[in-house]
């Protein structure tokens, strides 16, 4: 009977202990956000939906720039000229505001906390004129700067008391869907004059005076200088309502940028943002599975194990410094591809809030669970999904850009839904390894259509899309490869008797590509524009094909 006792009380300390241990390993803040595109409509997406974000294991929701309170304010308090009633400035302000009430409301109905991404600075455009501050608002240290935001800033949050933190962007400024807002910032680099003088004012204002979060992003301000990371950590006081945004490779969204340096550095708690339907990688148009390279590391970031360095967020959470992770289920970029189907980016991001409510938890074990419980997989089709998604990280990798030598492709090349013409280095011996590179991915993304052929799943639906989605894979980066044997014929350092074969791969794979909407129009996303540009450098992919012909 003691033994009993005894073996109890050793099973109950066990499970409290492992309950314990789980629980110090869920991290405290598990965000999602939908990046729309600006000047566009708003995706019509499930992540919307706050009771989808809980049952996810979700615990707080990003809204996206337009639907900042800081655009939805009306500055009575300060002077009513600056949204006059009856004017049509001051009409959709409130429209503005009576939006995001009943979205932020709807969000804490579901256990589900509020936070807003706001560009700063940024002030409406009657204020900027009516005081005369064009040329100074931009600078956080101007006193008459200071004072405007201080009351934004308040006023935002005792506006919509639904609120738990401001996500502050500095850098750049969207104005596509705010027409009575002006932005400016003196210099997002500057620590000193900028940086640190604007945390200053955020930290007192909402962390310190109103009890609310701040989560700062270091986005094309301090993400890849470690010195400016280290002088603005050193001059701002830790609070425990103030948060540091880092995304977890430098830069934009592309594979092959490094891990972040600045990660698992400094006093201030750090989250990490994640984006799953990536805009350099198709948007969730063919499969990209990148939570396992998050998670246990990109294989391009491998070398940094063996310097002991952190890379990949499984190392940084054994560090204790990471407090939360920040998905983007949807968007970032600007117009296509339009996806009719967030599988692929539903899996990322499943994965990750999963894992970050566990940290202890393998990618492998939640991967299998998502296969299992959320798609209804067999075991053995749970097997064939999983190799078919770490697959696909190969072929991508592979396929725009390059595993052994990625500094040498521009990481601009391809964005969103358009292609430029690739340019490649002039060493031979690089090129010969990147078109091999091509080739292989090209390989795997036959093996990832031959593999979503043999799955069977329990939605046709689903089973479209996994079809679809990797044709369209396959076919896309057949015209990739293309391009980049083109590129590299047209540099001298590919046999140009290849010309013509290249040209006629090139023109078959369009072929193939552009039957696919026809084949499969319930699930298949809107394809990659064949003859124009935007916000990228370069000539058109097309119509430098047509000049080699």
């Amino acid at each position: 009977m003691c033994i009993l006792r005894n073996n109890s009380l050793v099973a109950f300390f066990i499970i409290s202990f492992s309950a314990l241990a789980q629980n110090n390993a869920k991290l405290p803040l598990i965000m999602d956000m939908v990046h729309n595109n600006p000047g566009e409509p708003v995706y019509i997406s499930q992540y919307n939906n706050p009771d989808v974000l809980t049952k996810m294991g979700y615990n707080s929701k990003c809204f996206f720039l337009f639907d900042s309170p800081m655009l939805a304010i009306n500055w009575d308090e300060l002077d009513i000229d600056v949204f006059p009633k009856g004017s049509a400035s001051r009409a959709w302000v409130e429209h503005k505001a009576k939006r995001l009430d009943s979205l932020y409301s709807d969000c804490k109905k579901n256990g589900i906390d509020v936070y807003a991404m706001s560009d700063l600075i940024l002030f409406p455009k009657k204020l900027v004129q009516k005081y005369g501050i064009e040329n100074i608002f931009g600078n956080p240290q101007n006193s008459q700067t200071e004072k405007f935001l201080r009351f934004q800033l308040h006023q935002m949050f005792a506006q919509f008391p639904q609120m738990d933190g401001l996500v502050v962007r500095i850098g750049e400024t969207y104005l596509e869907d705010a027409p009575y807002h002006v932005g400016k910032i003196k210099n997002k680099e500057d620590a000193q004059n900028t940086i640190i003088p604007l945390l200053k004012i955020l930290r007192d204002e909402v962390c310190v005076k109103l009890n609310k979060k701040v989560i700062f992003r270091t986005w094309y301000s301090f993400d890849v200088n470690e010195k400016t990371y280290r002088e603005v950590d050193a001059a701002i006081e830790p609070h425990k309502n103030l948060i540091i945004s880092v995304k977890h490779c430098e830069g934009d969204f592309h594979r092959g940028n490094p891990f972040s340096k600045v990660l698992g550095i400094g006093r201030h708690k750090q989250i990490v943002e994640v984006q799953c339907a990536r805009e350099y990688e198709g948007k969730g148009a063919y499969p990209d599975y990148i939570a396992n390279g998050v998670i246990n590391g990109f294989e391009e970031h491998k070398s940094l194990e063996a310097e002991g360095k952190i890379w990949n967020l499984k190392g940084l959470a054994k560090t204790g410094k990471l407090y939360g992770v920040w998905t983007w289920t949807r968007g970032g970029g600007w117009e296509g591809p339009y996806i009719k189907n967030e599988l692929w980016s539903d899996l990322n991001a499943w994965v990750m809030a999963q894992w970050a409510n566990n940290t202890n938890q393998t990618e492998e074990s939640i991967f299998q669970r998502y296969a299992t419980e959320r798609l209804k997989l067999s075991n053995d089709d749970a097997a064939k999904f999983r190799q078919l998604a770490l697959l696909s990280a190969q072929a991508v990798i592979r396929g725009r850009r390059s595993v052994e030598y990625f500094n040498d492709i521009n990481t601009w090349w391809t964005r969103d839904e358009y292609i430029t013409f690739p340019v490649l280095p002039k060493d031979e011996t690089k090129v010969k390894v990147i078109l091999a590179e091509k080739d292989k991915s090209i390989a795997i993304w036959k093996e990832i259509v031959a593999i979503s052929k043999q799955i069977k799943f329990k939605n046709k639906a689903t089973e479209r899309t996994v079809i679809c989605s990797s044709l369209y894979g396959l076919y896309l980066y057949r015209i990739y490869r293309s391009l980049f044997y083109l590129s590299a014929i047209d540099n001298g350092t590919y046999s140009r008797k290849e010309k013509a074969n290249y040209i006629a791969e090139y023109d078959a794979a369009w072929k193939d590509y552009q039957v696919l909407p026809v084949q499969y129009p319930d699930v298949c996303a809107t394809l990659y524009n064949k003859s124009i540009i935007r916000r990228t450098t370069g000539e058109v992919a097309d119509l430098k094909v047509d000049k080699m012909r």
